[in-house]
């Protein structure tokens, strides 16, 4: 199994759990005399299979993760570490300019004037310029992600 595949086959299991978790709670309760719309045991018992697949799949793919050479002497784990904080430095930049966008609402010259403390176009730069890194990283990871067996 190539290591996209069991990423796919982590969200499903992810997505099943949340499923099993509304239908728990439809279940767990019921009036007086009236059968719950699906056995609570049956339902537990899904849950610990899927939550146990889970499990092993997240071991079996941060082991991938932690021990495929990627690019520049890193491994992919380096790699994801990486992408994720360019994704949150690049989303603090993007909060910073559109926080510091001058936007006069003043209907008299009595009314508070704002300035921007910091300079728009700079910050649009660096958010562009971590845009692209994402990108090409994040290209190169998916690349990867579909050439690379799943360990055990």
């Amino acid at each position: 199994m190539k290591l996209a595949e069991a990423l796919n086959l982590r969200a499903d299991c992810q997505k099943r759990v949340e499923k099993l978790r509304q239908r728990l709670v439809n279940s767990a309760r019921v009036q007086e005399g009236d059968e719950p719309p699906e056995d609570p045991a049956q339902l537990i018992a899904e849950l610990e299979r899927v939550a146990s697949e889970i499990e092993s799949l997240v071991k079996r793919i941060n082991r991938t993760n932690s021990l495929t050479p990627f690019q520049n002497g890193t491994t992919l784990s380096d790699a994801l570490a990486t992408r994720d904080s360019l994704m949150a430095k690049r989303s603090v930049y993007a909060s910073l300019a559109e926080a510091a966008a001058v936007r006069q609402d003043r209907y008299s010259r009595s009314e508070v004037k704002y300035l921007s403390t910091v300079n728009i176009a700079e910050i649009q730069r660096t958010i562009d310029g971590l845009s692209q890194q994402y990108r090409l990283l994040d290209s190169g990871i998916q690349a990867a992600n579909w050439s690379i067996d799943l360990l055990d």
